[in-house]
């Protein structure tokens, strides 16, 4: 085996060995929360890099959270039965919302409008039945005592940790399987010419649709996984135009057409978060979003291509350089 295809299964034992070398709460709680929101912002991901972009994933995040935590509040419905239900829940509402857009060719800005829609909705539901969300208050799930798989309840890190690794590898996993598979050649050819596509016989709003309940499903996982982690929710944290605006900065600025841009997005979100409530407490709430719609601003017009994706297009020709003296 070559060093290239060597280097995903290093890093991988490297990652799986992390928690047993070191294991201090903190710093491993800062890489739970940066796996968690990778595999969020790999989701819109999925569907941004084919020019859908959408402002409704808060929407979907937080059916995620509080599906799963009412039905184990309320019907002692664990979270292993929850959290399919949630993103069921969660790919209903997409195709609610999907299927007229893409039926009925509504692109572009007005499909943002709509998603965004999407998201006030969302947030605006878990508001107004504060009686069983909490509302702007927030939300807890029934806490068991010590850890407890039913209830998908732990109270070490190291398991957190290893459910996270391992969802933030199978979203990198489906995000390479769709790269590699047909469907990028006809999501490519609908986001250049939706009539050129259609005419050649692709079914473009199946593809579309198809994609997006992907994306609302990986972006439900996520939401409930973020509920049963932190055992705390609100509507700013898992829903609405925030959160949704929160992915579309870090897929950019990580970079939106590589596998890996996201969780490079991720690092940056979480720790931009981290050093204004550590550096200004509850003086610097709000901040964060000032912060990443300027930044979105400035990477969007000085490196389109994202951090990571800029990385890569420059080693580009030193790699073929390498290859041509070989």
């Amino acid at each position: 085996m070559t060093v290239r295809q060597l280097g995903p299964w290093i890093v991988g034992a490297a990652l799986i060995a992390l928690p047993f070398v070191y294991r201090e709460p903190y710093h491993l709680h800062l890489v739970i929360l940066i796996l968690i929101w990778s595999f969020a912002y790999t989701s819109w991901s999925m569907m941004g890099r084919f020019g859908l972009v959408s402002l409704g994933h808060g929407g979907f995040m937080g059916v995620g959270a509080y599906v799963t935590a009412l039905l184990w509040n309320h019907l002692g419905v664990s979270p292993w039965l929850g959290i399919p239900v949630a993103m069921f829940a969660a790919a209903m509402l997409a195709i609610v919302v999907g299927y007229p857009c893409f039926r009925f060719r509504i692109r572009g800005h007005y499909f943002v409008l709509v998603t965004l829609a999407l998201s006030g909705i969302v947030l605006q539901v878990i508001t107004a039945t504060r009686d069983y969300t909490g509302g702007s208050l927030g939300y807890t799930p029934e806490r068991a005592r010590g850890s407890h798989l039913l209830a998908l309840q732990f109270d070490d890190k190291l398991t957190w940790y290893l459910i996270a690794l391992g969802v933030w590898a199978a979203g990198l996993a489906i995000w390479q399987w769709t790269d590699r598979s047909m469907d990028r050649y006809a999501l490519e050819a609908i986001s250049e010419d939706e009539d050129a596509a259609a005419a050649v016989g692709v079914n473009v709003t199946w593809e579309k649709l198809k994609i997006t309940v992907i994306s609302a499903l990986m972006t439900s996982l996520a939401g409930a996984l973020y509920c049963q982690y932190q055992m705390f929710i609100s509507p700013d944290t898992v829903s609405g135009i925030s959160v949704s605006l929160q992915m579309v900065f870090a897929v950019i600025v990580g970079g939106l057409y590589v596998s890996l841009g996201p969780t490079i997005g991720a690092i940056i979100t979480i720790l931009l978060a981290e050093i204004l409530r550590i550096g200004f407490g509850t003086g610097a709430v709000g901040w964060d979003n000032l912060v990443y719609g300027v930044l979105l601003v400035v990477f969007i017009i000085f490196l389109p291509e994202g951090i990571l994706g800029s990385i890569l297009e420059k080693l580009k020709p030193q790699a073929k350089r390498w290859q041509d003296k070989g």
